[in-house]
C-alpha cells in the first residue's frame, strides 16, 4: 500500500513564510524534505551564524526519525520559529567584536597583526577552514601594513550585515 502523501504546509505569518522559502530552495523533491547537508546553508541563508555544535543540534532535533539523513519541513519550521523569536544563532553585537578583539589586543595598539589574527582564527575556539578564513582576509587585512585594523574591519562587518539583511527584506516582500 503506497503511503499517503502529508498536506501541504502553509506559512501562517511572515517568519514562517521567510523560513519555508529558505527551505524551499533545497528543497529538490517538492516534498518538503531536504537533505541534513543542507541545514548549514539554509540556516545562513536566514541570517543565523550557527556552529557546527549548533547545526548538528538543529539536525538532531529536526531530523526525519524513520528516514535519517532528512528534514522533513514539518519538523524544521516550528524549531526554527521558535529559535528565531529567542534570536538564537544570530551575528555577535559589534559591541561582542570590539570587547574580543581588544581582548587580544593587549598593548591597546587598535590592530592585530596578521599571524595572531591568524592563530586566533584557525587554532583557537572552533576553527575556520582555510576558505572561510581566506575569505575573511580579504576583508579583514590592511594590505599596507599586513594587520587587521580591528574597528575598521568591524564596521566593514556590520555594514555587510545590514546590506544582507536590506536585501532579504526586498525579497522577502
Amino acid at each position: 500500500m503506497a503511503r499517503k502523501e502529508e498536506p501541504k504546509i502553509q506559512p501562517n505569518n511572515d517568519l514562517e513564510k521567510k523560513i519555508m522559502e529558505a527551505f524551499e530552495v533545497f528543497d529538490h523533491s517538492g516534498k518538503q524534505v531536504v537533505d541534513v547537508r543542507e541545514i548549514g546553508t539554509i540556516l545562513r541563508s536566514l541570517g543565523c551564524c550557527p556552529t557546527e555544535a549548533e547545526i548538528q543540534e538543529v539536525i538532531l532535533a529536526t531530523e526525519n526519525k524513520e528516514a535519517t539523513g532528512n528534514v522533513p519541513l514539518s519538523n524544521f519550521l516550528p524549531f526554527m520559529c521558535k529559535v528565531m523569536m529567542e534570536h538564537r544563532f544570530y551575528p555577535a553585537s559589534a559591541e561582542m567584536l570590539l570587547a574580543a578583539f581588544r581582548y587580544f589586543d593587549k598593548e591597546g595598539r587598535g590592530y592585530v597583526t596578521k599571524e595572531r589574527f591568524t592563530q586566533m582564527m584557525l587554532e583557537e575556539g572552533e576553527p575556520f577552514t582555510q576558505e572561510e578564513f581566506d575569505e575573511m582576509m580579504q576583508t579583514a587585512l590592511d594590505p599596507v601594513t599586513n594587520t587587521i585594523m580591528y574597528e575598521y574591519y568591524i564596521n566593514q562587518l556590520m555594514a555587510s550585515i545590514i546590506h544582507v539583511k536590506l536585501i532579504s527584506l526586498f525579497t522577502v516582500s
